[in-house]
């Protein structure tokens, strides 16, 4: 089972950049995209009905903002949009996906870093998903909780630690929460699989960051430790470039 997850920023733009020809070539099973920032009405999604996936979709209120749609050649079970807080549900954040005894969570984490307001935001966002993914475990105790978490765990998945200290996505208070939640039953895919291997997930458009690999690793797979012993490969797909972020790339065997 190949499961992806993909901030394309723009699913318009990543579409105009080759993401539908990408998505046939890769031919994975579910692939979970955040900030498409689009209404499914704004997109031919017939490209994806021919490429044989269903795909559900929970946008934001605000136009062109946020966004969030999983993809998948298996149509799920059971459909789940949100997370039960309006706060956070108008900007169309959380969908959650059902197949047989697996449950996928599709969340587009918020990002602090425009000031103070949206970081207590965050903060809060972050404090009601922990507790909802943790009554959610007690019905579904298979979970993939993967997207873009807006965070860099250790300074193994930053290029420059020492100077983002202080920057939203590296602060303290964001680590030790990333850290609560890997010890709490969740495993990071990635980092299970690959403990020294140094990859990032998306680059500043300034100053030529990508080419030169200054990136940070904020979009992750996290897996529920009874599903650790199915794990066969994790990657970041460092050469896609739809997008300032790179797809994140999951392999389970059944």
């Amino acid at each position: 089972m190949k499961i992806v997850s993909y901030n394309v920023n723009g699913i318009r733009a990543a579409l105009k950049k080759g993401f539908a020809e990408w998505l046939e070539a890769g031919d994975f099973d579910v692939v979970c995209v955040q900030e498409t920032k689009a209404h499914p009405e704004q997109v031919d999604t017939t490209v994806f009905d021919e490429l044989g996936y269903h795909h559900n979709w929970v946008s934001a209120q605000k136009k062109g903002y946020s966004g969030v749609v999983i993809f998948s050649k298996k149509k799920p079970d059971n459909i789940v949009e949100g997370c039960g807080v309006e706060e956070f549900d108008c900007e169309g954040r959380v969908i959650r996906a059902d197949f047989g005894d697996l449950t996928v969570v599709n969340i587009y984490f918020p990002s602090g870093t425009t000031g103070g307001v949206r970081q207590e935001m965050k903060y809060r966002f972050l404090d009601h998903i922990y507790e909802w993914v943790e009554a959610l475990r007690r019905e579904r105790p298979k979970l993939i909780i993967l997207g873009d978490y807006n965070i860099a765990h250790t300074e193994m998945d930053i290029h420059n630690p020492k100077s983002n200290k202080k920057s939203s996505g590296f602060l303290p208070e964001e680590r030790e929460w990333m850290t609560k939640w890997f010890a709490n039953g969740f495993a990071d895919s990635f980092r299970q699989l690959n403990p020294e291997q140094v990859q990032y997930s998306w680059w500043s458009y300034r100053a030529n960051a990508r080419n030169n690999n200054k990136g940070w690793r904020i979009d992750y797979i996290s897996v529920t430790e009874n599903l650790k012993a199915q794990l066969t490969h994790a990657q970041q797909l460092t050469e896609v470039k739809h997008s300032d972020h790179c797809p994140v790339l999951l392999e389970l065997k059944d």
